[in-house]
């Protein structure tokens, strides 16, 4: 897929996302918000973790380990420029090595990661059981 592409597809998840790696935790609001397009990008869930571990995960980490200060907003526009270098370079070997330390790049999100997917996996669930009701 083209990197113009990509970021079509993508721009709104990975912004969405973005804040899971801020230094304050996501209230329902966000958690509601990043479930609704989650849902609305058609990923499945193990699509949305590689998203998580290669695409974004290597861009965000380094602004949570950054000594500036806490970070709890970020420049849209600087992060997709970010997010788009990273994910232009994302091939072979350098995906490979990512791939390798994403537990590394994840570790502090890890815990809200899961309650996302968790949150996701709730709300397919109960499509699901609202369409087969509705039949």
């Amino acid at each position: 897929m083209d990197i113009e592409t990509l970021v079509e597809e993508r721009r709104d998840l990975w912004l969405v996302l973005a804040p899971l790696w801020l230094d304050r935790e996501p209230g329902e609001r966000d958690y509601a918000r990043m479930v609704a397009v989650v849902r609305r990008s058609g990923l499945t869930l193990r699509q949305l973790e590689w998203v998580f571990r290669l695409e974004l995960a290597p861009v965000l980490s380094r602004h949570q380990m950054s000594v500036a200060g806490e970070w709890r907003a970020f420049n849209e526009e600087r992060l997709l420029r970010q997010l788009v270098a990273h994910n232009r370079r994302l091939r072979g070997w350098r995906r490979q090595c990512w791939a390798l330390f994403s537990g590394l790049t994840t570790m502090m999100t890890r815990h809200r990661w899961q309650e996302l997917m968790m949150r996701v996996q709730l709300a397919q669930d109960e499509a699901a059981s609202g369409a087969e009701r509705a039949d």
